[in-house]
């Protein structure tokens, strides 16, 4: 039986976190996490555009490093038109990829949303990606310190800042390579980018890629 897992809250998290998630089944995410590490891609997601990788940020209100304030009370911020920056990059990437057509309306209707709070967006990207790429997860967020550490204690796995961070992590997930649109050009698979890059390339079929990722545990 799978056992669950608490996260940290993601920004359209990579492709390791979601084949994590996938194993997991069921995912408790943290929103009581405080002094968010810079290792965390709670603000942060690449995508592979076409002259190389790209990583996309989201303004936050105040300092993104060490932030004293819980996740649930982290603020956008409109700094930049950078809703109008993201959809361009994503485009600019991801327009001729296969699956790009029938996510676009929902994706862009997301990123041009009035969300006020990080963990908002995050769970409006998490939820339309598991909803588009058909994913048997349970998604629950925990918004109290108790909740997390009654999952723990109930025996959750807490993968809180040992995935999606700047240094990769140890866990025994394979990056299995997947159908790029932009891999030519770049000369071969490029790893560890945004579960969107799967999505577009590979829409539902991505959850085989997934699978194939976790065949070493």
């Amino acid at each position: 039986m799978a056992t669950p897992i608490v996260i940290g809250s993601m920004c359209a998290g990579d492709v390791r976190c979601y084949a994590a998630m996938l194993q997991a089944c069921e995912v408790i995410i943290d929103a009581t996490e405080r002094h968010l590490p810079l290792r965390h891609s709670h603000h942060r997601y690449c995508i592979d555009a076409p002259n190389g990788t790209v990583k996309l940020t989201v303004p936050l209100l105040g300092s993104s490093n060490a932030m004293p304030v819980m996740m649930k009370d982290v603020m956008l911020s409109e700094h930049g038109n950078w809703r109008h920056l993201h959809w361009g990059a994503l485009f600019s990437s991801y327009g001729k990829s296969p699956f790009f057509d029938f996510i676009a309306s929902d994706l862009q209707a997301i990123i041009a949303g009035n969300q006020t709070c990080l963990l908002e967006l995050n769970m409006q990207l998490h939820n339309l990606i598991v909803d588009f790429m058909d994913l048997p997860i349970i998604t629950t967020v925990a918004t109290t310190s108790q909740a997390v550490d009654t999952a723990l204690r109930a025996g959750a796995i807490d993968l809180r800042g040992k995935i999606g961070g700047k240094r990769g992590d140890k866990l025994p997930i394979d990056n299995v390579p997947y159908y790029q649109l932009w891999s030519q050009r770049h000369g071969g698979f490029t790893p560890a980018l945004s579960i969107l890059d799967l999505l577009m390339n590979e829409g539902r079929e991505g959850i085989f890629t997934l699978l194939k990722m976790m065949e070493t545990q």
